[in-house]
């Protein structure tokens, strides 16, 4: 998946999905946006998409079926990643994210603290939502 496209990859950490859900006004809202209008590539795993459909299933007020049709099945990334690479992530759950944005070259985007803390770590760029947009959705409008 590396390199096959000029539209930028992205991973989306659950965050901001549910960030995107309780605020349509936000930066997350606006790269949520951006993927359906195909601006942005996001790829998962079957692991990230499993973590994002439970905990928005959790929280009454919220709906996974608002953001299924982003997990397109082309851009499903199906080999293993190793997660223990990134044992510098303080948060286990967290390094699956880490570990599929290194494995398919795509920009991290997240508003966890405890991945941010560790970005000069990681390989491929771990942005906040407002950074992406600063920095890749700014650029090509």
């Amino acid at each position: 998946m590396k390199g096959s496209t000029s539209i930028a990859l992205i991973v989306l950490d659950t965050n901001i999905f549910i960030a995107a859900a309780f605020n349509r006004s936000s930066h997350s809202a606006s790269i949520i946006k951006a993927v359906r209008q195909g601006q942005l590539r996001m790829l998962w795993n079957q692991k990230t998409c499993r973590e994002t459909e439970q905990l928005l299933q959790k929280i009454p007020q919220l709906s996974w079926d608002r953001f299924s049709d982003l997990f397109q099945e082309e851009d499903c990334y199906r080999e293993e990643v190793n997660h223990e690479r990134f044992s510098f992530v303080a948060d286990p759950e967290d390094r699956k994210f880490v570990a599929l944005s290194e494995a398919v070259g795509a920009t991290l985007v997240t508003q966890d603290q405890d991945l941010l803390s560790v970005r000069r770590l990681i390989c491929v760029p771990v942005l906040r939502p407002r950074e992406l947009i600063e920095q890749i959705l700014l650029k090509t409008s």
